[in-house]
């Protein structure tokens, strides 16, 4: 019985210290190297919209976004919509935003009336660890984006 006894005092002794050890492991960053600043939406590239904030695109016609120069356009799922944007850094405004203005089912209007002026309210953007391109507002859920496939 001794041994056993030996051995709990020796597993007592070394718990706390591997505690320890755990509690300043965690404190460390993950990276010793400065973070990368994303790549900026590329410009000349549709994106297809998958999210307009909390819901799911809805309708045939895909809700789309292209950057070119200092212009946006795209479809907003009736009407095609256009506007101004300024890209700072992580920084995106768009501005000046106008749209066709044809007539569709109730619910189709009513994602393009919500997409409009969500994108009205973008602040930022930043792309998610799935590589989507997400623009968000002051508050809320943002814009989420995929590269349209050619």
């Amino acid at each position: 019985m001794p041994h056993l006894q030996g051995t709990r005092t020796v597993r007592s002794a070394l718990l706390p210290i591997t505690l320890l050890g755990l509690a300043v492991a965690g404190c460390t960053r993950e990276s010793a190297s400065p973070s990368q600043a994303p790549q900026p939406p590329q410009t000349h590239l549709t994106y297809i919209a998958e999210w307009v904030g909390e819901d799911a695109v809805i309708g045939r016609n895909p809700v789309s976004l292209t950057l070119a120069d200092d212009r946006a356009y795209g479809n907003a799922g009736c009407n095609h919509w256009f506007a101004n944007y300024q890209l700072e850094g992580e920084s995106i405004r768009f501005t000046d935003i106008g749209s066709t203005r044809k007539l569709c089912l109730d619910e189709i209007m009513q994602q393009e009336r919500h997409f409009l002026d969500l994108l009205g309210k973008v602040e930022r953007w930043d792309i998610s660890n799935i590589d989507q391109l997400r623009f968000w507002p002051a508050e809320g859920k943002p814009l989420r984006f995929w590269p349209a496939q050619e």
